[in-house]
């Protein structure tokens, strides 16, 4: 209602002078569902609470260290020894979020499905529960993660990982449409067979044919240096005693009687080390089984999915250019080498199947280092969604905008609001045009915002309450094969 002007006197009214606008949304905020050791924020527990963190520092307060993963220790013919690790001990998540961060990431969300002595060896239900709200479900109420990321999903039975990698799918392209799922193939560790068994024609029949477009998926797992070799000491072995009987056996053969049974007296400590750290340096300095039992637990350790890596490669990509950016052709931090070694030849098949169901490859290139070498969904069929860039750009402008047109909720159906509708996505699209995201020589080519009666609306849509807008865009996309053609020309001069 206008102000009635009652008193005489001077009057200021104030009137905006610039149209509202659209902000962008962040891009690269991964969620992280996993074990952890512990989850409490001021005697409060934090389990299946979404917490957002932006440091390691932060991580280690609330949901504390690494895993006290154990590994059975037995003799064998061929190599001297095999290292065996047991199952109920192993988790991901956190070494996974160290990747995250050495990798470029900053900001992400935590979702704790319990400790690691409760968990003993991770569970379908822990991880994805609606009934409780455990796990993913626990995310339907927080808008901000653009990322679902399980790095424990791996250590489930086969058909278990499967059934919760289609839950992420799910998650992301049916319950939100504001982000995609970041999958590692299941066995991802092992070769290529070509049967059967094969560990990517497995995880492209166990992923079904749901909400692709939402996911990308990477091979195979990576060998790391997360570990360092002071976190790893007799502690990790589960069955001491045999380890004993085998360093004795050593003892006896490389030292004289006397020296072999000093050493001996060392070893004997292993069952109730005083002064562990100098029992463990001697045995390292005396013992070069103890050493290399030691170095291949910490190999074995230190073989890890890649999803936390490239969840980090994504925010940094995003940082430093911005999400239309493919997420490929970036070096991997504290990466030494992929734990399967893909030629070009063995690549066609993952990034060009039949099924269009396209696995991102991670390689090595001399000079270069370890390099993401794929930038699909895996709706690599599509002509729409084939790329990840684009469908992630295209989530960026939905939720934008969307954002910004709540705005105008209940505002009145008429000529002036679309106006000003129209206005606000333009100068939003006109900005995302200057920055890259959207392809053409001028915005005209660019992108397109038709909003009016007769246009998008019909009288009918207005006297039901409904303003239809249509926004048409030109995505920019990645230049994947680069085709350069020679031929000879006649000498000119």
């Amino acid at each position: 209602m206008a102000q009635v002007l009652a008193t005489p006197g001077v009057y200021i009214k104030e009137e905006s002078a610039f149209p509202s606008s659209a902000v962008q949304v962040a891009t690269a905020v991964p969620a992280f569902v996993g074990y952890t050791e512990k989850a409490l924020r001021d005697n409060k527990s934090l389990i299946n609470k979404p917490t957002r963190i932006t440091s390691l520092t932060e991580f280690h307060l609330f949901f504390g260290g690494a895993p006290k993963t154990t590994y059975a220790v037995s003799a064998d013919p061929i190599t001297g020894f095999k290292v065996t690790v047991d199952a109920s001990t192993k988790f991901n998540l956190y070494r996974s979020m160290r990747l995250f961060f050495s990798n470029g990431g900053s900001v992400c969300y935590i979702v704790s499905a319990g400790n690691y002595d409760y968990a003993a060896g991770a569970k379908y239900k822990d991880l994805n529960n609606p009934g409780v709200e455990a796990g993913i479900p626990s995310l339907l109420k927080f808008p901000e993660p653009t990322m679902v990321v399980i790095p424990d999903a791996v250590l489930l039975a086969d058909q278990d990982c499967f059934q919760l990698q289609k839950d992420m799918l799910m998650h992301c392209g049916k319950d939100m449409k504001s982000r995609v799922a970041i999958l590692d193939v299941y066995n991802g560790d092992k070769d290529r067979t070509n049967d059967e068994n094969d560990v990517i024609t497995r995880s492209r029949e166990g992923l079904g044919n749901e909400f692709l477009q939402w996911g990308a998926s990477y091979y195979p797992f990576i060998n790391t240096t997360i570990v360092q070799a002071d976190e790893v000491d007799f502690a990790s072995v589960s069955n001491l005693a045999d380890l004993i009987a085998m360093l004795n056996v050593q003892a006896d053969s490389i030292y004289e009687t006397n020296d072999a049974k000093l050493i001996k007296d060392e070893i004997a400590k292993l069952s109730d080390a005083n002064d562990p750290l100098n029992l463990h340096q001697t045995l390292l300095a005396k013992l070069p089984l103890y050493k290399a039992v030691l170095a291949e637990i910490r190999s074995s350790m230190n073989v890890l999915p890649p999803s936390g890596a490239i969840a980090g490669v994504i925010a940094m990509v995003d940082g430093e250019v911005g999400v239309f950016q493919s997420p490929a052709n970036v070096s991997m931090g504290s990466v030494v080498s992929p734990s399967v070694n893909i030629t070009n030849k063995t690549q066609e098949d993952l990034n060009l199947p039949l099924n269009g169901k396209a696995i991102n490859a991670i390689r090595s290139f001399p000079g270069k280092g370890v390099l993401v070498w794929g930038a699909r969904t895996l709706d690599g069929n599509s002509q729409d969604w084939r790329y990840l860039s684009v469908r992630r750009t295209v989530i960026m402008i939905e939720q934008s905008l969307k954002i910004a047109s709540e705005a105008y909720v209940f505002e009145p159906n008429v000529v002036n609001t679309w106006v000003a509708v129209k206005g606000m996505m333009t100068n939003f699209l006109k900005d995302q045009w200057k920055q890259g995201a959207l392809a053409g020589a001028v915005p005209e080519d660019a992108f397109s915002v038709d909003i009016g009666l007769g246009a998008t609306m019909t009288p009918t849509d207005i006297l039901d309450g409904i303003m239809n807008i249509t926004v048409k865009l030109a995505i920019t996309r990645p230049a994947e094969f680069i085709v350069i053609t020679f031929q000879q020309q006649m000498q000119k001069s």
